[in-house]
């Protein structure tokens, strides 16, 4: 079994929820195109890291780019933008983190 990769940021309990996003469906983390490093979410990112966030481009859909917080099951961008939980264990995952696509993924 592999290990989690970290999840940077502040994240406020093991399942990557962090300070600002905490309710029982913010159970993902994103590995960002422009660091390569897991944060539960862009303001994570934005408060903690030295760069700005990029996207990740549209050729990059077959990249495990998304952590499921509850079994660690890594989803590539497609699966993650079709997805309202996690394939392996089940877990919902936020509809409203759709909002925020932009931010993470060229559209």
């Amino acid at each position: 079994m592999t290990a989690r990769p970290a999840v940077l940021g502040p994240v406020v309990d093991d399942e990557t929820r962090c300070i600002h996003y905490g309710t029982p469906l913010d159970v993902v983390a994103i590995r960002f195109a422009c660091c390569d490093a897991y944060y539960p979410c862009h303001l994570c990112h934005a408060e903690t890291a030295d760069h700005a966030a990029q996207q990740w481009p549209l050729e990059s859909r077959g990249e495990r780019a998304l952590l499921c917080g509850v079994c660690d099951h890594e989803l590539t961008i497609a699966e993650y933008l079709v997805a309202d939980a996690c394939p392996r264990c089940g877990a919902a995952f936020n509809p409203g983190c759709r909002l925020h696509t932009h931010l993470y993924f060229e559209v």
